[in-house]
């Protein structure tokens, strides 16, 4: 199977495998998202912390990297977010992928620029909107997902979304590996997007007590943290979720106090005691450290082994 003439993401987006790299913020620096576009995939520069200069930086730093195809996440809930977007588009930015809103306001101008839309959506509703306003594909993340999360597990919310729209779909949330790939597939799915997979490699700058943490943890150990502030995230359990998820049933205001730059502390500094350590469940599938090619290698032969071994039960 050749993915590039069969697959309207690759397609879309000129790659050569339908692998993106989430857009995670302080995870998704210039470095790794070069090592995923080098290895076919889309790299994505997570620029949810950064402001108007950061991001320029980060976009001369990445096309010092790699000459492959990129893309950069805006976070919509960002008091930035106005000024990045002028920033992709006078930059030319190839993709941009939107979390945490909607981002209509932005398509016409977006879509002037030539540049391919990739809006995260939650529900089929949200899907169909985002068809409607000119978006390239959506990313359909479930709940399994690290970080923000909305209320529907990949499983329903991929296979909902493949029927809701006519444009491709990329599936995302507790997608670790090429049986999962597989499976998303078999849904309906044109592409998967990868984050927590992706920060237990050799090219991300995540601080090691994260990607230690990754590898000892099971499916069963990661928690969501936020609920009660409005704005639930899943994360690896710690102490400080702990005590984050005990200080929303005493004291929200506490709660949101400790929770300001805690994924900073968890990505940058390895804080155990102070960070917030975003990441799926897929941490449970994850037992070794390797580079981004190898990931990416290993997926998709993984993923072809298992279609084949499906299509055998046909024989």
């Amino acid at each position: 199977m050749n993915f590039k003439e069969n697959n309207r993401i690759c397609q879309l987006l000129n790659i050569e495998y339908p692998i993106i790299m989430g857009g995670m913020s302080w995870a998704g620096t210039p470095k790794l998202a070069a090592a995923v576009s080098n290895a076919g995939g889309l790299g994505v520069i997570g620029s949810g912390a950064m402001n108007r200069a950061q991001l320029k930086e980060a976009i001369e730093t990445i096309r010092n990297l790699t000459d492959k195809p990129f893309g950069v996440n805006i976070i919509l809930v960002s008091p930035y977010a106005d000024e990045l977007v002028d920033l992709v588009i006078e930059e030319k930015v190839p993709v941009v992928t939107f979390g945490a809103g909607n981002p209509s306001k932005y398509m016409s101008r977006l879509k002037e620029a030539k540049i391919k839309v990739l809006p995260v959506v939650a529900s089929d509703n949200m899907a169909r909107m985002m068809e409607r306003i000119g978006a390239d594909a959506v990313i359909a993340e479930g709940m399994e997902s690290g970080g923000h999360i909305g209320e529907v597990t990949t499983l329903v919310l991929v296979n909902a979304v493949c029927r809701a729209v006519k444009i491709p779909v990329i599936a995302a949330g507790g997608i670790a590996d090429g049986k999962s790939m597989a499976a998303m597939f078999a849904l309906g799915a044109e592409g998967i997007q990868m984050g927590t997979r992706f920060i237990a490699s050799t090219e991300a700058d995540t601080h090691e007590n994260f990607k230690k943490l990754i590898l000892k943890s099971s499916i069963r150990d990661t928690v969501i943290t936020g609920a009660r502030l409005g704005h639930p995230a899943r994360v690896i359990e710690t102490r400080f979720a702990k005590k984050v998820k005990e200080l929303e049933t005493k004291n929200l205001q506490e709660a949101e106090e400790v929770l300001v730059g805690s994924l900073r502390k968890a990505v940058v500094d390895g804080n155990i005691e102070e960070g917030s350590f975003m990441a799926g469940q897929c941490v449970g599938l994850i037992n070794e450290i390797k580079s981004v090619k190898e990931i990416i290698t290993d997926s998709v032969n993984e993923f072809y082994a298992t279609i084949q071994g499906l299509c055998k039960l046909l024989k």
